[in-house]
């Protein structure tokens, strides 16, 4: 009888090196890019930005908020 080998990769090796895989990929992808600066000055930090339109109310009265 001939004696083959099975070159699988078993269901933890294969979890163990994607885990691995996906924390060398993680740790990398910070250290590649830049740190950009705010590009907004302080008026427009304090500006208002929240608008209650229709759709808005709309969503309200479904969610049964109170008015």
């Amino acid at each position: 009888m001939k004696s083959e080998r099975k070159s699988t990769i078993g269901r933890r090796d294969f979890l163990r090196a994607l885990g691995a895989g996906a924390g060398v990929a993680a740790t990398s992808a910070p250290l590649a890019t830049q740190a950009l600066a705010d590009t907004e000055n302080n008026d427009e930090k304090r500006k208002a930005r929240y608008k209650e339109t229709d759709h808005v109310k709309t969503f309200y009265q479904v969610n049964r908020y109170p008015s």
